[in-house]
């Protein structure tokens, strides 16, 4: 049975995904003020640098596209891609710290799917 969504649910959806863009906008916002962390671990990883870069963009774009509800099934379906890509960067076993950090990425993907499962291709 198909049922209309309700004004709740509405609102639960929009503040998960504008909780989401944050999370993706403090992103862009540490690698723009000190890209260095996330190169290291980068160049640690055998990979450029500069590909900071072009992950601060989908970082931004990302958030700015969850708040607007634009193509969330293929954007939940990329953004869980990329947080499960970029946990690699934290499995550092001897750093706690980045051991969870590679957990929460996990979760955030996890969160991901299930916005790209329940997206109905419509701007809620």
């Amino acid at each position: 049975m198909i049922t209309k969504e309700s004004a709740i649910e509405k609102t639960l959806h929009r503040a998960g995904r504008v909780l989401l863009a944050l999370l993706f906008f403090a992103g862009a916002m540490q690698k723009m003020a000190n890209p260095d962390p996330a190169m290291g671990l980068l160049i640690a990883r055998g990979l450029p640098g500069w590909l900071i870069w072009p992950a601060l963009v989908f970082n931004g774009v990302a958030g700015v596209a969850l708040i607007a509800g634009w193509a969330l099934r293929p954007l939940g379906l990329a953004l869980a891609a990329y947080c499960i890509f970029t946990s690699w960067f934290h499995f550092i076993p001897s750093d706690p710290w980045q051991m969870s950090i590679l957990v929460k990425n996990w979760a955030i993907a996890g969160g991901c799917l299930i916005l790209a499962a329940g997206a109905s291709g419509r701007n809620r």
